[in-house]
């Protein structure tokens, strides 16, 4: 018993740690890659969500914008609509009587009274017949040159 034992001491005994810490190692380049690509996948999905963020907060302001534009809008809408009505209740008012309503007749719906004539002047003929007067000017004075 004594020889073996001497045996088994002069035998280099197994290098058992070698081989945890190998493995150790291997487990932690395995972590350490397993939590790279954690943070990777983190980093991306984080960069997902701020790209969002930004892009609904540009929409945001976009509709804020156009929402206060538009209130503008129909708050001048709203204004002349108000004056407008305010003017056609005083009309309402002024031309309660029956002369009013003679003249509202006459003026806007171009009718006359039972002992009325009615005579409609038109403008805009005049305007275009100084116009054909200052062609027919201009041609008259071409042909004596």
């Amino acid at each position: 018993m004594a020889a073996r034992y001497r045996q088994e001491l002069r035998r280099p005994k197994r290098v058992v740690n070698i081989d945890k810490t190998k493995r150790d190692e291997k487990k932690v380049t395995k972590t350490s890659s397993s939590n790279g690509f954690y943070y990777s996948f983190l980093t991306i999905i984080l960069l997902l969500c701020l790209f969002q963020i930004t892009i609904s907060a540009i929409l945001n302001i976009s509709k804020i914008v156009s929402y206060k534009a538009k209130i503008v809008q129909i708050t001048k809408t709203r204004n002349a609509a108000k004056a407008l009505n305010e003017q056609l209740q005083d009309n309402i008012k002024n031309f309660s009587n029956v002369t009013g309503l003679e003249a509202i007749a006459r003026n806007n719906l171009k009718m006359s009274g039972e002992d009325e004539v009615l005579v409609i002047i038109n403008k805009q003929e005049e305007e275009e017949k100084t116009e054909k007067d200052a062609v027919s000017r201009l041609m008259k004075l071409t042909k004596h040159d």
